[in-house]
């Protein structure tokens, strides 16, 4: 059978129309006490932990709901997610894992029972419909722990993205979201749409290569004093603000930065249609 695939946004491919059987745990359902309308249902539905070696990743792939990822107290990686929902089917969506041969960990949410999952992201056949079933408000929430030395990996098409006291390289990507990280280590790239992206680095290798955009939402980069990187900055509508002193390439403009800080050595590029862009000294 011959399949056409949409991609939205990078690595991510999806149809409008989730629907699937849950195949990989069948969730203990409780009422949890809300005060907005009835109250929301919550569900266990996928743990996992294990090694990962130094150097690999932990991939996660979401389309409808959160990630937060923190720093793990030991050496094994942990990954819970719990379904959310208020009206619809929570048996609807599955958690699946599927085989790496590299050593990499693959964790995805499926809305669609043709649904599959890899490094690359979701695949969904073009022309399927599903049920139609619009009333489906089952969301995913993943919270991820993970040791010193292990990449991280995150997408979600709907849902903020939050990494807190991590140590370690970070991919970032969402549509409809926020993105905030503080990182002991790095580097830190994130890509959002409609959301702003705010990141605090401590240390920042001299050969990385930075990189964040977003449309709707301000950038703001916290980096250590002695940071040093070929810079290109643009927004359409707001301002670039540094805090570090810049050597100026070609035209000044509030709204464009071409330039270097310090050594040069890095390459950090942002970019926003609605909204400014801030580099700010954390020390």
């Amino acid at each position: 059978m011959s399949r056409h695939y949409m991609r939205f946004p990078r690595g991510i491919t999806y149809a409008v129309g989730f629907v699937a059987t849950l195949a990989f745990v069948a969730p203990a359902i409780a009422q949890s006490g809300n005060s907005r309308g009835g109250g929301e249902n919550r569900s266990d539905a996928f743990n996992w932990s294990g090694t990962i070696a130094n150097g690999n990743s932990v991939i996660i792939k979401n389309i409808n709901g959160p990630i937060r990822v923190e720093r793990s107290s030991g050496r094994q990686v942990e990954v819970t997610a719990e379904k959310r929902w208020r009206r619809g089917n929570p048996a609807d969506v599955r958690i699946d894992q599927p085989r790496t041969s590299n050593g990499d960990i693959v964790i995805c949410a499926l809305w669609s029972s043709e649904s599959t999952c890899d490094a690359q992201g979701i695949h969904t056949p073009r022309n399927w419909r599903g049920n139609g079933n619009r009333n489906n408000d089952v969301s995913v929430h993943f919270v991820v722990r993970v040791p010193n030395g292990v990449r991280v990996d995150l997408e979600t098409v709907n849902g903020n993205l939050e990494m807190t006291g991590i140590n370690s390289e970070v991919r970032a990507e969402t549509v409809n979201g926020s993105i905030e990280a503080r990182s002991n280590g790095g580097p830190v790239r994130a890509k959002s749409v409609n959301g702003s992206i705010t990141i605090g680095m401590d240390n920042v290798s001299s050969s990385a290569d930075l990189s964040y955009e977003t449309v709707n939402g301000s950038i703001e980069l916290q980096l250590p004093s002695n940071f040093g990187a070929q810079l290109e900055l643009s927004t359409v509508n707001g301002r670039v603000n540094t805090d570090f002193p810049v050597t100026v390439v070609g035209t000044l403009s509030p709204r464009k930065l071409r330039g270097s800080i310090g050594n040069g050595a890095a390459r950090l590029r942002a970019t926003t249609v609605n909204g400014s862009i801030s580099l700010v000294r954390s020390n």
